[in-house]
């Protein structure tokens, strides 16, 4: 497993558009998980101890993300046949039995995650109601391990002040997480 950061935030690149199969049997665009303030994809997978320390916290984030008019969506694009825990099958039976907010979209061919710039699992894209970037970090402290409780909650309090002046903060910590599993060409 190789831990990579993404890149710093490019404020204001516009959100690529998609159309991929979702966990709940739906096709899914960019479009259609947009909120009226702002919408935040996400870049993850069944498999990632990164992600597993921080499931529980993305999904009550989310919820509440929801009710200040931020859509949110989660987009695995890890190649199954090296990690079969992250094909669709197991992204369904996950996504249903932790009751996930938001669509769970498989983007097999990668296309959608190289258009993103995605680099690990969990990426964040803090987008304003405009579709343009304002936040590229990480949900809080975590690591491998779940943060303390109390720790702040920065990809929450950024996606706020998003859906609020559509301004993301111009100081961001990096997320981390495992490597995307690219397909060999």
């Amino acid at each position: 497993m190789v831990s990579l950061s993404p890149p710093i935030c490019e404020f204001d690149t516009p959100a690529p558009d998609y159309c991929l199969p979702g966990t709940d049997g739906q096709l899914h665009t960019l479009a259609d998980c947009r909120g009226p303030n702002g919408l935040l994809v996400m870049f993850i997978c069944n498999h990632c101890p990164y992600v597993k320390a921080v499931l529980e916290r993305i999904l009550r984030d989310t919820r509440e993300l929801a009710e200040l008019g931020v859509g949110s969506v989660a987009i695995s694009a890890n190649d199954a046949r090296q990690f079969p825990e992250d094909g669709f099958e197991q992204m369904k039976r996950i996504a249903e039995g932790r009751a996930f907010p938001f669509p769970y979209l498989y983007d097999e061919n990668q296309a959608v995650a190289l258009a993103y710039g995605a680099v690990c699992t969990p990426d964040f894209f803090g987008y304003n109601r405009d579709l343009r970037l304002q936040y590229r970090g990480r949900l809080d402290a975590s690591r491998k391990e779940t943060a303390p409780e109390g720790c702040r909650r920065e990809l929450f309090d950024a996606m706020r002040e998003i859906a609020l002046s559509g301004q993301g903060p111009r100081e961001q910590n990096a997320s981390i997480g495992c490597s995307i599993k690219w397909k060999e060409s």
